[in-house]
């Protein structure tokens, strides 16, 4: 999971940083809006963190709106210092999911994050999503398919799929399958068991191992 991050104070903006990399996220800072919006051309990200009163020419405001004009719909939140309701509901027209207000817990901006994925991640012009090896993932029927053919899943074994399929391109963590499937701490070891059980289904390597990290599916 990739996350795109627009701050100009690089203490706050590092402290982020290496937050969400400790949660297994993927992240890329920039202190300026137009080397932010350069990068969403460049490389693909899940989720835009944007500071409203940057440097630049555009304001984190503006940056959304311009990015949501050319055909973006990556989810965003604002953080922001800003309290007016005037200034709160210009950014969600601009296009934001949630606004953080400055200063705010880093656990806090974690269930934000978390939050905006959930509620975003299938989120397609299209029912299905495509997968490598000629599989592919129903998003309304939530199951996986290859050639028209539903793959019969156990139910532990179509949740994983379905938090692989969510963070696909991203390494889904042994710590993001327990809180997410199980809701308690599991031993990897039966977390590999069960990622196992569901790879023994298929026909090619759809599901890479990332060893000692957790498991992923490439795009």
């Amino acid at each position: 999971m990739r996350i795109l991050i627009l701050e100009d104070e690089k203490v706050l903006a590092m402290s982020i940083k290496e937050f969400l990399e400790d949660s297994g996220y993927e992240v890329a800072c920039y202190s300026s809006s137009e080397d932010a919006y350069d990068a969403v051309f460049e490389k693909p990200f899940d989720l835009l963190l944007l500071d409203v009163k940057v440097l630049g020419d555009k304001n984190g405001f503006e940056m959304l709106q311009e990015l949501r004009k050319e055909g973006f719909k990556i989810p965003a939140i604002f953080i922001t210092s800003l309290t007016d309701v005037e200034d709160l509901t210009y950014g969600y027209k601009c296009g934001a999911c949630d606004y953080i207000r400055k200063p705010f817990d880093l656990i806090e901006l974690k269930l934000r994050i978390e939050q905006v994925i959930r509620a975003h991640c299938f989120i397609s012009e299209e029912d299905k999503i495509t997968l490598p090896y000629g599989y592919s993932y129903d998003v309304k029927k939530m199951k996986l398919e290859r050639e028209g053919k539903t793959i019969q899943l156990a139910k532990t074994e179509a949740k994983i799929m379905e938090l692989l399929v969510k963070y696909r391109g991203s390494v889904v963590t042994y710590q993001m399958f327990w809180e997410e499937i199980w809701g308690e701490w599991i031993d990897p070891s039966n977390i590999r068991v069960q990622v196992g059980n569901l790879r023994k289904r298929l026909d090619h390597d759809l599901i890479k191992n990332i060893r000692g990290v957790g498991y992923s599916i490439d795009l």
